[in-house]
């Protein structure tokens, strides 16, 4: 019961729009704009990091309380099911018409709760990298990379694989958005 409700309340929680919702308060609609993709990252494109953080937090806290309440409501395979659940919602939202983005920063944020120490070393990871490289871009590519083997030496095994087909979820979204075609200007947005 404990992975249903896990399920059920990831989902939930991953189906608030968050970036769409902070691009609509300045006046952009993140799926008609940039590459149409409906999260953070278009958010930052098109509103600039200023205006942009509070995509970046919500996107991430919706995988942050989607792992505690997987925590709550069981153990850490409760918790990595209502984050891939939370993964599922934000890339087919129930409130924004099936809809989504990609998941990253939902990822993110519930892998903060998953496995808080390779998590916080993976975001200095992207952290130093940005600095260094002065580009975010290639700072969230090393920091999403160097989580795994983090993780592996600090966790262990199994919660490392399971943190591995979380990231076989992203790469899934990002497939299938590529791929899909689009018929109209509406629906050119979410396939990129």
């Amino acid at each position: 019961m404990g992975y249903v409700l896990s399920a059920i309340v990831g989902y939930v929680l991953g189906s608030v729009p968050a970036a769409l919702l902070v691009a609509r308060r300045h006046g952009v609609d993140l799926r008609r704009t940039g590459d149409g993709n409906p999260g953070a990252w278009n958010a930052l494109e098109q509103l600039g990091p200023r205006r942009a953080w509070a995509a970046f937090a919500g996107d991430g806290l919706k995988g942050t309380l989607a792992g505690l309440a997987g925590w709550w409501l069981g153990d850490v395979w409760t918790a990595y099911t209502a984050v891939g659940a939370a993964m599922l919602g934000h890339a087919f939202p129930l409130f924004a018409h099936l809809r989504g983005g990609k998941a990253v920063m939902t990822f993110v944020g519930g892998m903060l709760v998953l496995a808080p120490v390779p998590a916080a070393l993976a975001v200095a990871v992207c952290v130093v990298v940005s600095l260094l490289a002065r580009s975010f871009a290639w700072g969230a590519r090393a920091g999403v990379a160097a989580v795994v083997p983090l993780q592996l030496v600090l966790d262990g095994a199994p919660r490392t694989a399971a943190t591995g087909a979380l990231m076989c979820l992203i790469g899934a979204l990002f497939a299938v958005r590529r791929s899909a075609p689009a018929t109209s200007a509406s629906d050119a947005a979410p396939t990129t």
